[in-house]
Formats: structure tokens, C-alpha cells, sequence
């Protein structure tokens, strides 16, 4: 039997969001503002279906406001398995912060939601929709792209380790990929780490894994890398083990190519890179051209 909301299509509005609630979802919009948190305005709005909503609160805030929760299920929402509990609580997508006076409003619909609510435990799919792509943002140490179906990393010769630059810029299909690791970048050695199928987590550092970039200041800040992350990991989710890909991809631009090279030689000038290790990098760029 379909959901039925008794009051489908009203809207409740809170501060930097509003909940409209539907026949068998709660569309949440974010508002665009100065004082709106970035990660809320980098979403725009979510469709949250109420399969995916397992349990529903109502608590006192601060300075006079009441908070409207919901909790989703676990597995439910790509978002959220990726920051794995490392969101602020401002941060919290799915909380609605409300003046006190609407408190007994806010509690209708709390209660109106825990009527219609079926099911719990974890999902066995990703009930909300990703971040759409393209996505990309830059990291300290390169640039990350992700198209839906490849997720690239282009060393920044200024950030980049030596380990990552010998090893080249990296092409993952998402059917190599197993998951997504994030560390936020409010804390200590933050990154985002691709796991790959049949391997565990790395045992060297984000700086120096290829599958990883790291983060910093200013370098990929929450609004940024966690929606990416996200999105890499639903596509994870509903792909297959594919073939290889062939790590050459698309010619280069020659200036970038000499750049590289130049690069190359400091380090090896600086003796971060033998000379045999010179050579075999030097023809492969060489062999973009």
C-alpha cells in the first residue's frame, strides 16, 4: 500500500532549509546564503523517500529553537556512509533547526512521519539519490575529476610527493573500485583514499598512495570533496568488475607534457629520482605526446 501524507504538499521552513512533505518522500530544499552552511548550498535540495527514513525526532536547540530530525537507515543514503559520522553537527543534512513557536507544528509532522514509516534496519540499496556530476576539486597535492563512470587524479608538481609523481596521473574506473575512503578536512590528515577490488586499505600514508589525494588548508573543503566522494561511491555501488583500462588515455597538450619533464629533471637534479627511474618516466611522457 502506497505512503499517504494527510496534509501532502505543505511545507515546513526552517533555517537554511524547508521540508515540503509528499504523498511518500520529504523534499528538503536549502536555502542560498551568507550564513547558510556550504555543504547545504553545494546540495541544493534532496528528495528523501520515506523507505529510507528510519526513525524521526524531536528535540530543544539552542537560543530558543527546536530541532526536527530524521534518521536515515543505514546503506539508505550515499551521502552520509561516506562521511561516516564526520559531519558537524551543523553540517547535518538532515536536520531542521525551527523557532520554538513552531514547535507543536513541527511536532505534527513529526508525528505524521513516524505513522507512515515501514521499515528499518540497513538498506539493501542507496534509496536517495547521489550528487549529480560531473564533479571535481582540487586537492593539495592535485586535482580530482569524476564523470559518473572514471574518477581521474592530476598531480600538481608544487604539492605532489615524489612517490605520486613517479607513479604518473591516475585513471580508475569505477568497476576497478571497491569503495571510498574519506577523512574530513576539519581534521588531522584528511584525504580521500580509493579502494580498490581484492585489496585492503593501503598500508602508506595518503601522501604517498597514488589512489589517494590529501587534503589542507583551503584544500578540498567539505562542500567539495564530500559530495564527490559520495558520488564516486554510489556508482561503486551499482557497478560490475570491468576489464582494465588501458592507463595511456588521451594525448596531452605538449606544453603540459614539457612541464612535467621539467619537472622530472628537478627532482632528479635534487636526487629524489635515479637516474634509471628518469628515463622510464621521461619516455613515457614522451610517449603521450
Amino acid at each position: 500500500m502506497p505512503h499517504t501524507m494527510s496534509r501532502m504538499g505543505d511545507v515546513l521552513a526552517g533555517f537554511h532549509a524547508a521540508w515540503e512533505f509528499e504523498s511518500d518522500s520529504v523534499l528538503i530544499r536549502y536555502e542560498r546564503g551568507i550564513r547558510t552552511p556550504k555543504l547545504f548550498q553545494a546540495l541544493g535540495e534532496r528528495r528523501v523517500p520515506l523507505d529510507a527514513i528510519a526513525g524521526v525526532t524531536l528535540t530543544r536547540g539552542r537560543r530558543g529553537t527546536v530541532v526536527l530530525r530524521v534518521e536515515p537507515r543505514p546503506g539508505a543514503d550515499p551521502l552520509t556512509e561516506a562521511a561516516a559520522g564526520q559531519l558537524k553537527e551543523s553540517c547535518d543534512p538532515y536536520r531542521l533547526v525551527l523557532p520554538a513557536e513552531r514547535e507543536m507544528l513541527a511536532e505534527y509532522y513529526a508525528d505524521e512521519l513516524k505513522s507512515l514509516l515501514t521499515e528499518s534496519g540497513p538498506a539493501e540499496r542507496f534509496l536517495v539519490e547521489p550528487p549529480k556530476g560531473p564533479l571535481s576539486f582540487k586537492a593539495y597535492d592535485g586535482k580530482a575529476t569524476f564523470d559518473g563512470r572514471t574518477v581521474n587524479f592530476r598531480w600538481f608538481w608544487t604539492g605532489a610527493s615524489s612517490a605520486k609523481w613517479k607513479a604518473g596521473d591516475q585513471t580508475f574506473p569505477v568497476g576497478e573500485l571497491s569503495g571510498v575512503e574519506w577523512r574530513s578536512p576539519e581534521v588531522f590528515e584528511g584525504h580521500l583514499r580509493l579502494l580498490r577490488r581484492d585489496a585492503g586499505v593501503p598500508a602508506v600514508q595518503a601522501d604517498q598512495d597514488p589512489a589517494a589525494v590529501v587534503f589542507g588548508l583551503g584544500y578540498g573543503p567539505v562542500h567539495e570533496s564530500l559530495p564527490f566522494a559520495a558520488a564516486v561511491l554510489a556508482a561503486v555501488r551499482t557497478s560490475s568488475p570491468v576489464a582494465a583500462v588501458s592507463a595511456a588515455g588521451p594525448r596531452r597538450d605538449p606544453a603540459d607534457i614539457a612541464e612535467r619533464i621539467r619537472h622530472l629533471g628537478e627532482l632528479h637534479q635534487a636526487g629524489l629520482v635515479t637516474d634509471e627511474e628518469f628515463s622510464v618516466k621521461k619516455a613515457e611522457l614522451l610517449a603521450e605526446l
